[in-house]
């Protein structure tokens, strides 16, 4: 079992190559590092950045102008006779936005470009709202029903975009796929994790990793899997809807105790953050180019916002309009970015470690001790700290599970686009369970989390590369589904406001009175 498991970090080693190449291109050349400014900024970067102020510019800052009706449809959501109600798909996209990299990728991000990191995650996050928006309203029109679901996503707009290619289809239904396997191994290795770290909270005691503990957890993780994902779309719902709200209200509550009882460190942590996003200190490399690009790249790893992963969740809604859930997302990345991943933030700036006699002890521990030492530091010598680490340490597991919950469900919906086969479906299921179990016997066999954190990594950029320039391809859908959206004359969306077919939207039309 070693032998395998040598084997595949050697694997990841090499895919970690390739995801620097593809993070980090062209700055890795001499010629282009050199130049000023320009040459601080990868393509992926500007690929990132710059479409969603292409997306903001071209809407009209759209995610600040209907930020408000946004939030107003999630508070008058209802289901319809088909799929899901807005809200439920806005928790479950959070489920899937809302993971364990709001936790590690911040903290990740923080101790490698200091704390300018997290301003540059806010660039990054406020841009991608609009393109969230885009990329979830093209769900929308070109969403499909199956039965009393609606499917949709980067598969189905990339296929209508792509003059009906079949082919289209089935190669990005792969890469989401492929893009699922590649995370989850790192959530499967969280969750069961999570569990021993509220165990060790608790007893005081270090749990063995290859416990009964870490056992049983396996195989409880892998039966609700089993019991909830695989009962479509609503019985995850179901249970999104309840976890959700608990597992985000916990977090924020927690890390706003921490920042009331040292709210005098509170200007420090502004001062820090705005400060370094520029220049960080010489113990992060004091490179702006590593503050702007570890920013970019964990926002981006946390909300999702030109990916087109959340695209799925976000076609599954029945909207009374394509752009109703376009904002519900828009939505979704704030709630990520500026108020999950920005308290996280306030956590491990505040407890500014790196000051500390503890600072290499700091440096050369895992993500998730790094943010507990900040944790600790913001608590000294009180029973208090149990009582937070605990509670954030629940967080962290809810957090990985609800992404596997969405991986899973979103993956056979894929897989339903490539083949309705019972024989081929069950086979990407029992794939997913085995890819998940890889990841939780790393944490049995107490391997280090770093590799796994590569295949995301990778995983990532290439879903952003096939994502993005089909935005492009199908912006004049969204601008005249957002034109029709605002002049709001009370008549139904069709196919002729946007010079496309879109079946779903017209059969729907005729229900609306």
């Amino acid at each position: 079992m070693q032998t395998l498991f040598d084997a595949i970090i050697a694997l990841c080693g090499k895919i970690q190559i390739i995801s620097d190449l593809f993070w980090d291109f062209p700055t890795n050349f001499e010629w282009y590092a050199n130049i000023p400014v320009l040459g601080n900024f990868s393509l992926a970067i500007i690929l990132l950045i710059g479409s969603g102020i292409y997306f903001s510019c071209r809407l009209r800052f759209i995610q600040v102008r209907k930020f408000r009706h946004g939030i107003s449809v999630l508070k008058n959501s209802k289901a319809g006779k088909a799929g899901i109600s807005p809200l439920a798909a806005f928790f479950l996209s959070t489920a899937m936005r809302v993971g364990p990299g709001n936790i590690l990728g911040v903290t990740g991000a923080i101790s490698v470009g200091g704390p300018g990191a997290l301003f540059w995650m806010w660039v990054s996050a406020f841009f991608g709202m609009s393109t969230a928006y885009t990329e979830s309203t093209l769900a929308q029109i070109f969403k499909e029903r199956k039965n009393d679901e609606y499917v949709g996503g980067l598969a189905f707009y990339g296929k209508r975009l792509l003059k009906g290619s079949a082919i289209a289809g089935i190669v990005l239904s792969l890469m989401y796929i492929v893009y699922a396997l590649l995370c989850f191994p790192a959530q499967g290795f969280n969750t069961v994790s999570s569990v021993a770290q509220i165990a060790e909270e608790i007893t005081g005691n270090t749990i063995p990793t290859n416990s009964a503990l870490y056992w049983v957890s396996f195989v409880v993780v892998i039966a609700l899997m089993i019991a909830i994902s695989f009962g479509g779309i609503k019985k995850i719902t179901k249970v999104t809807d309840i976890v959700v709200p608990i597992m985000a209200v916990i977090y924020i509550l927690t890390v706003v105790v921490l920042i009331i009882v040292n709210f005098t460190r509170i200007p420090w942590f502004f001062y820090a953050v705005f400060t370094e996003a520029f220049k960080p200190e010489s113990v992060f490399g004091g490179a702006f180019g590593i503050a702007l690009v570890q920013g970019v790249k964990r926002g981006l790893m946390s909300n999702e916002a030109g990916q087109g992963t959340i695209t799925m969740p976000a076609a599954a809604s029945d909207a009374k309009h394509p752009c109703d859930q376009g904002c519900v997302q828009a939505v979704g990345v704030f709630l990520d970015t500026m108020v999950i991943c920005t308290l996280t933030g306030f956590v491990v700036v505040m407890g500014r470690v790196w000051q500390t006699d503890a600072s290499a002890e700091w440096f050369d521990a895992g993500k998730l001790p790094k943010f507990l030492y900040s944790v600790q530091e913001l608590t000294p010598g009180t029973a208090f700290n149990t009582a937070i680490s605990v509670l954030i340490s629940v967080c962290f597991g809810l957090f990985a599970f609800t992404c596997l919950l969405g991986f899973m469900s979103f993956t056979e919906i894929c897989a339903n686009r490539i083949s309705q086969k019972k024989s081929f479906i069950n086979f990407i299921r029992v794939l997913c369970l085995i890819v998940v179990s890889f990841g939780v016997l790393t944490s049995i066999a107490g391997m280090d989390l770093g590799a796994l954190w590569n295949l995301s990594d990778f995983a990532n950029i290439l879903i952003a590369y096939c994502n993005i320039p089909l935005l492009y391809i199908g912006f004049k859908y969204v601008k005249r589904a957002t034109n029709h959206f605002e002049k709001n004359d009370g008549t139904p969306f069709t196919s002729k406001e946007i010079g496309i077919s879109v079946p779903t939207w017209d059969e729907k039309s005729k229900t609306i009175k």
